[in-house]
């Protein structure tokens, strides 16, 4: 039988877990919500792919964590750092000297990669909601429009109207007074995911090709075409970009079992 290797990305808002072979393909993911409790959260995210795939735990060769959570993982083999299983999935699937915008739903990190996969440099913006996925769901909260629905009317909008503050509560005042005035709702919600893009870019200098990865990317198409908007071309986008962290460690747990 095939080894089987799984990767546990344990992350404040959500755990992803990914199952792949020997081969390093993929068979089976699986996404839910952390909640308050990131050991259950790693064992309920096992007990989904197991149950997927109809197998028991012994299965399983071996184990990688990673994510803030990485070491409540009570059945890992060891844990990676998120920055390097971003690296390393990213690195997978685009072989080349490239730059990693992920954007999350805390936080958001560019990470700069040689043509052998080396990291060169890593950024991550920690000090406000501003350029994250919590900031898209505060303002659609604020707005009282559900994000999928603020992502379509942005998509509709011919015109942008200009998001300038770095605070959820000052950035939704500022909506509404582009409301007040009588803007065009979906020009003021391409201007939300506007600023998100703005905030991403201003953390590093872009270079190479540019990668998008995050669940924020996976859930809102529209940050991807502001940010292909503001660079002036495309930006890639990575195969389940949610996942991305899970394949890595996944991928971390198969070369440490060639490696024996």
């Amino acid at each position: 039988m095939s080894k089987l290797f799984l990767g546990v990305d344990l992350g404040s808002s959500y755990t992803k877990g990914v199952l792949i072979d020997e081969q390093a393909r993929e068979l089976a993911q699986h996404i839910l919500k952390t909640g308050i409790n990131f050991d259950q959260a790693a064992e309920n995210i096992l007990q989904e792919l197991l149950a997927k795939l109809k197998l028991d735990r012994q299965a399983i060769t071996s184990v990688v964590s990673t994510g803030v959570g990485r070491s409540n993982c009570a059945f890992k083999h060891f844990s990676k750092p998120e920055i390097n299983c971003l690296s390393k999935a990213v690195f997978h699937f685009f072989p080349k000297a490239c730059t990693i915008i992920d954007i999350g739903g805390q936080d958001n990190k560019v990470i700069k990669l040689d043509q052998s996969g080396k990291q060169v440099s890593f950024k991550m913006n920690r000090k406000c909601a501003a350029g994250t996925g919590s900031f898209l769901e505060e303002i659609s909260f604020k707005m009282g429009i559900g994000v999928a629905e603020m992502n379509k009317l942005a998509q509709t909008s011919t015109s942008t109207s200009t998001i300038s503050s770095f605070c959820t509560v000052f950035a939704a005042t500022e909506i509404i007074h582009h409301m007040r005035a009588g803007n065009d709702v979906p020009a003021i919600m391409h201007g939300v995911f506007d600023s998100v893009a703005r905030r991403v870019l201003e953390m590093d200098t872009m270079e190479h090709e540019i990668v998008a990865t995050g669940g924020a990317v996976f859930h809102n198409p529209m940050l991807v075409q502001s940010l292909n908007e503001f660079l002036n071309r495309p930006v890639l986008i990575a195969p389940s970009p949610q996942t991305m962290g899970a394949f890595g460690a996944a991928l971390y747990a198969l070369e440490s079992d060639r490696a024996k």
